[in-house]
């Protein structure tokens, strides 16, 4: 039987991202995308301070972040739909072979009927090459005997569930498709993005680049103005994990301290390099946790708390769109994985504008 189930399913599509995905931001970061990026972005001018740089810059990383999520929304879209079909792609296959073997079945008893005395017309009906004919005939079962009309009666539903199956696939071809335009659309806007961020961080020099990449520069300068928390200093792993509000937890901030360094690679979801989500989402999966792929989706993963409760473990959100997450630490500060110019790493809360945090149950 499972050689005609072979024989029926689709060869598997190619799976969208992983070294793909890996190699297109590579490029990006290389300067090999073009210069002169898409949704508005042009040249510089070319007078801008090195301040005025970092802010374009984190504009940029900032968009290119929304659109790394959409592309992540998708792309979970995308693969769900390409389960689904395959799946029922089998189903059909299956469903077919029991088909046949049901046919077969009524061919002998009609053969043993024409052996002792004649083959009814019901039964000619039943062996033609068009099932739909014979099955759609409404006389037919009556004009058999009660096995024989079951017997029909069966392959009859087998035919209707066959169809069925097949619309579902041509459903789910139709999404499949759909979603797999939309992950084209965002990684074109994340690789244009990210070229023009480089492109822009060429333009400074390395003393300048080291000191406004440092944690607590950009973001930081404007927020941690109107936030009442402070960083009061460094938090070891061993204590932040002992401070966490369930084991889970624990074992998720172990592992973020375990993946400092790491670099940050739009669409990773590690185990060597990570975008922001996918940092946090390795990061509970660890702990046997599973978390939605998506920013949008981690903040209604668990129960909403405020910055004052917060505990090692939470899941921290930022600007206003929640394009952004990391994992909170303790002593106001989380790992996360910032954007192409920096790897994973330890920062401030006020780096960036928050914008809300979930403890995952």
């Amino acid at each position: 039987m499972e050689s005609h189930v072979a024989a029926h399913r689709k060869p598997r599509q190619r799976s969208l991202g992983g070294p793909t995905v890996r190699t297109a931001a590579t490029l990006a970061l290389a300067g090999a995308a073009t210069a002169t990026g898409f949704d508005g972005i042009g040249h510089a001018d070319p007078h801008l301070t090195p301040e005025q740089i970092k802010a374009k810059v984190d504009k940029l990383y900032e968009e290119a972040e929304v659109a790394t999520d959409k592309y992540n929304g998708a792309k979970e879209k995308a693969d769900k739909a390409q389960e689904n079909l395959e799946e029922l792609r089998d189903q059909a296959a299956r469903r077919t072979d029991r088909l046949n073997s049901a046919r077969e079945q009524l061919g002998s008893l009609a053969t043993a009927q024409y052996r002792t005395g004649g083959i009814d017309p019901s039964w000619q009906l039943a062996l033609s090459g068009d099932p739909d004919q014979y099955l759609d005939n409404a006389a037919l079962a009556e004009r058999v005997g009660n096995r024989q009309a079951a017997d029909v009666a069966g392959v009859r539903q087998q035919l209707l569930e066959i169809e069925r199956l097949r619309g579902a696939a041509r459903v789910e071809l139709g999404t499949l498709r759909t979603k797999q335009q939309e992950v084209k659309q965002h990684k074109k806007t994340v690789t244009s993005k990210l070229a023009e961020a480089r492109r822009l961080l060429d333009r400074l020099t390395p003393e300048d680049r080291t000191r406004l990449s440092s944690p607590g520069t950009g973001h930081a300068s404007r927020s941690a103005l109107s936030s009442p928390r402070t960083v009061t200093g460094p938090v070891s792993p061993a204590s932040s994990a002992s401070e966490a509000p369930n084991p889970r937890a624990a074992s998720a901030v172990s592992y973020a301290y375990s993946k400092l360094g790491s670099p940050y690679v739009w669409g990773a979801t590690g185990p060597n390099a990570f975008d922001c989500s996918g940092l946090t989402q390795a990061a509970y999966r660890s702990a046997g946790v599973s978390l939605p792929r998506t920013t949008y989706g981690q903040i209604g993963a668990g129960r909403r708390v405020s910055r004052a409760e917060l505990l090692p473990g939470d899941l921290v959100f930022f600007y206003s769109g929640i394009s952004h997450v990391g994992i909170y630490v303790g002593n106001g500060q989380m790992i996360h994985a910032p954007n192409p110019s920096a790897p994973v790493r330890v920062a401030p809360l006020d780096e960036m504008p928050f914008a809300g945090a979930t403890r995952v149950a």
